[in-house]
């Protein structure tokens, strides 16, 4: 594995061999529907309560993407997973139920790429041979925990996001498959001071500005040597805040930027700015990008999740919310360039 600054180059080439997606009703609804595996009418997901609504499409994105390599646990050497929810207990209870030797991480809406990244250096180091890579977010779950549930009927700001009703799971191995993953720069925590919780968008944009611009610095490359910058979500608020930002550093990126959270629903879904979530940026790679790269409309597309590091307790102290975003470099294999 190469470093340069904080961008992994990876010395093997490290493949997605499945992948699998699980979403509730309203994105089920969205453009991008008939992508996803597994799809649910209603937000319990056939289970009593949200949380366990939320384990429950975990459960079915592993299994889908277990199910496509025709592979069983005790043949994934760890499990690299994270939610939204405090102590990560969405992750650590399938993981109960996986008993797969477990990596359990929080990096907030940036834990899709964040294990992702993870996994893969621990497949080029050697370290595992195959490792399962997850994420998961569910609307009433983070309304719950982070602002009010949605039984008080809170007006919300119009740059408020929906956070993502779903699941994503990705299967990380040497053996060749359509998908390859290159490189993957591990963001730094980014604070401009912004308090507003229901303004996510505009406090991680500037974490995303920063991991795109050290990106290209520390593989010397141009906008363009990629198809598609996709940030996680952003939504309608950061995603002009991230291009004027690039800008000032003399990167431009408008024609080749997409946002999950504005590509995962439509304006008339009543989403306020978008969507945002574990889930979003997941879903929509998992799915729609990786389908986009199979059937080579791309070649290469550089994924930036974007996590704001709060929690209700800060907020009410008057805290700012630190941001982060980890990118991962995603290829059609065949392109065969490496690096």
């Amino acid at each position: 594995m190469g470093l340069m600054g904080g961008t992994w180059t990876f010395e093997n080439r490290i493949y997605v061999n499945s992948s699998g997606t699980a979403v509730g009703p309203k994105e089920a609804e969205g453009p991008l529907g008939q992508t996803f595996d597994i799809s649910h009418e209603d937000l319990h997901c056939g289970e009593d309560n949200w949380e366990l609504a939320e384990r429950r499409l975990m459960e079915q994105a592993i299994d889908q993407c277990l199910t496509k390599s025709n592979l069983q646990t005790d043949q994934v050497d760890f499990f690299i997973a994270g939610d939204l929810l405090n102590q990560n207990v969405t992750s650590n209870y399938v993981a109960r139920h996986l008993q797969i030797p477990t990596i359990c991480m929080f990096g907030a809406c940036s834990t899709s790429m964040e294990t992702v990244a993870i996994g893969s250096q621990l497949v080029d180091s050697g370290f595992a041979n195959k490792i399962v890579a997850a994420t998961s977010s569910h609307n009433a779950t983070a309304e719950r925990q982070f602002r009010y549930p949605t039984e008080y009927g809170g007006q919300k700001p119009d740059t408020a996001t929906a956070t993502v009703t779903g699941a994503g799971a990705v299967l990380i191995s040497q053996e060749y498959s359509d998908i390859v993953i290159t490189s993957a720069t591990i963001g730094k925590v980014v604070d401009y001071g912004l308090k507003d919780p229901f303004d996510m968008g505009s406090a991680m944009a500037p974490a995303a500005a920063d991991t795109i611009q050290r990106h290209l610095q520390d593989l010397n490359r141009t906008t363009n040597d990629y198809d598609m910058f996709i940030t996680g979500d952003l939504s309608g608020i950061g995603s002009p805040i991230l291009k004027d930002l690039l800008k000032e550093e003399g990167i431009d990126i408008d024609e080749k930027h997409f946002d999950c959270g504005l590509m995962i629903y439509r304006p008339d879904q009543n989403v306020f700015a978008g969507g945002s979530g574990c889930a979003c940026s997941a879903v929509v790679t998992f799915s729609h990008i990786f389908n986009m790269l199979r059937s080579k409309e791309v070649d290469r597309v550089f994924v930036v999740a974007t996590g704001a590091l709060l929690s209700p307790t800060m907020i009410q102290q008057k805290e700012s919310i630190p941001t982060i975003a980890h990118g991962v470099v995603f290829e059609r294999a065949e392109r065969g360039v490496h690096h």
